[in-house]
């Protein structure tokens, strides 16, 4: 039967649940057990795909096309079992669940509460999300005692009863700040963390102790006395060089044997060779380059996550440090703007919505395309592309996508209406529509040109990539595109929807539709990042 492992988190948010919880499973797995990962998120919204990246980070999509938190990022990154619809829900989720059965009569006229009703919907999506694994690692987002979380909490209580210490157990993240003007690590911060869940009937098997640097034993010992947590079981989580160095350590500290031991799982040693690999190559690259990546949400890096950590996979599997220079879009647009890339060895311009910083974009497009810098554009950067060569190339004055100006003259990006999805579905949207959950969303085939850099990058004829977006190229223009040299190196399965263009002539200029970043993982990296990173160092170096 599965086992799992609940986490929760203490004192302040933001200390690495995600990158804690991803690394157990990191290290369950080389141990040769089947693993997944579980997000439960306090928020009212149904998903995160409305939400505004400067809140909440990236949108991460799965292959199943769901909208997820940032962490299930992490996860794929860490194991690799694929994460689905199951593997993240929302309080709004819940709550909408246990409505529509209510507005159905399900609860038979009873009086619809918090406990049972909530809390069961919670068990039963941990337990449906658990299912056909060894491990299942369930992570309580936001940090105890928060009003959100409560229900998540007790529904964690309960679930620990009905299976018994053999079948769940509690790990808690908590922080253990070091004074330096006392020169002492505090460790009364997690004292009342762990007080704070004991209040709740939640006592922790296991704590993890986030810190900026490694906790004396002393401290441990203490910790261990207060919280009634044995001193094993307090393990230190220093910062690490990188965060693919982190299964190492916790393995180190003992961390799994603790697991091992308290679920009764039978497994095998781990084997952490290629984690070892992935840090040697991560802190002792041959080579660097700099991408300027023109992005609109700048001022939080975590919107661009699975972006950033791509390059990072892709710089690893070059032997190379990839330093980014995130530049905000709309500086570009400045008299001087284009001063800010003209240093960099490759341009990479990102998704994202609106039509603040569009200029910009363009803007970088075309120093890319003019110069023969290698390029690489993403999502929106794909309609970038499209959207400067129709106005500069073709002379398509006043070119753009409908999404910025419904009214322009040469409307060479539109909103889709219908589509094939990931199960093979017909999808139908209007401008009318909701905006959550309604894009194009998930993995779906592209067919790739035989005589295309796409086809020579991969190497393979067709792909699977994930999605996220409502505009497409509009194929009314592209016969035109196609004479005037804007290669189209990708289609959709069915031969109606733009998936890849290129620039023969050029070093290297690729851009996507799809998000590539959502597939790229540090052991496995990915062909597209791969390549895009060798044409930066090659152009690096001539």
């Amino acid at each position: 039967m599965t086992r799992y492992i609940f986490v929760t988190g203490g004192v302040v948010s933001s200390l690495g649940k995600g990158i804690a919880s991803a690394s157990l499973a990191a290290i369950l797995e080389a141990r040769g057990l089947k693993v997944t990962i579980l997000k439960l998120d306090p928020y009212i919204n149904v998903d995160p795909g409305t939400m505004s990246p400067f809140q909440h980070g990236e949108v991460y999509v799965t292959e199943d096309g769901a909208e997820t938190d940032l962490d299930l990022g992490h996860y794929e990154r860490f194991i690799r079992t694929r994460m689905s619809k199951r593997n993240n829900f929302t309080t709004g989720r819940v709550y909408e669940t246990v409505l529509r059965k209510e507005r159905r009569g399900d609860y038979l006229g009873g009086t619809v509460q918090v406990i049972p009703h909530i809390t069961d919907e919670i068990k039963r999506r941990v337990i449906e999300g658990g299912r056909d694994v060894d491990v299942a690692i369930v992570e309580i987002g936001g940090t105890v005692g928060d009003i959100e979380s409560q229900p998540f909490l007790e529904s964690v209580r309960q679930l620990r009863v009905e299976m018994g210490a053999n079948r769940a157990l509690l790990m808690h993240l908590s922080y253990v700040p070091y004074i330096a003007t006392a020169g002492e690590t505090k460790t009364k911060p997690t004292q009342h963390s762990v007080k704070e869940l004991r209040s709740i009937g939640l006592q922790p098997d296991i704590l993890l102790c986030r810190s900026e640097r490694a906790i004396d034993d002393d401290s441990r010992r203490k910790i261990a006395l207060f919280t009634n947590v044995e001193e094993r079981a307090v393990v230190p989580l220093p910062d690490a060089k990188t965060i693919y160095g982190v299964p190492r350590m916790l393995h180190e500290y003992g961390l799994d044997e603790i697991v091992v031991e308290k679920l009764q799982l039978e497994c095998a040693a781990p084997d952490l060779s290629e984690w070892d690999e992935v840090v040697d190559g991560k802190l002792n690259p041959e080579h660097e380059i700099k991408i300027a990546m023109v992005g609109k949400y700048m001022e939080l890096l975590d919107a661009y996550k699975s972006l950033i950590e791509s390059l990072v996979h892709a710089g690893i599997k070059n032997r190379t440090k990839v330093n980014i220079d995130f530049i905000n879009a709309e500086d570009v647009e400045g008299e001087n703007g284009l001063d800010l890339i003209k240093d960099a060895d490759a341009i990479l311009v990102p998704g994202g919505f609106g039509e603040r910083g569009l200029e910009g974009k363009l803007e970088s497009v075309r120093y890319a395309r003019e110069n023969n810098i290698p390029f690489l554009g993403i999502c929106l950067g794909l309609q970038s592309v499209v959207i400067e060569y129709a106005r500069n190339v073709l002379g398509l004055e006043g070119a753009n996508s409908t999404e910025f100006n419904t009214k322009t003259p040469h409307p060479v990006i539109g909103l889709i209406t219908e589509w094939i999805d990931s199960e093979g579905k017909v999808e139908k949207r209007d401008e009318k529509s909701d905006l959550g959950g309604t894009m194009r969303l998930g993995g779906q085939e592209c067919r790739l040109a035989k005589d295309s850099k796409a086809r020579e990058i991969y190497g393979k004829d067709v792909i699977v990539e994930r999605h996220r977006h409502r505009y497409e190229v509009n194929n009314n223009y592209v016969d035109r595109l196609q004479k005037a040299g804007l290669k189209i190196g990708g289609w959709s399965a069915d031969d109606t929807l733009v998936e890849m263009v290129e620039l023969p002539e050029h070093n290297w200029f690729v851009a996507c539709q799809f998000h590539p970043e959502f597939t790229s993982t540090p052991r496995d990296g990915h062909p597209l990042f791969e390549s895009f990173v060798a044409a930066a160092l090659k152009y690096k170096r001539t």
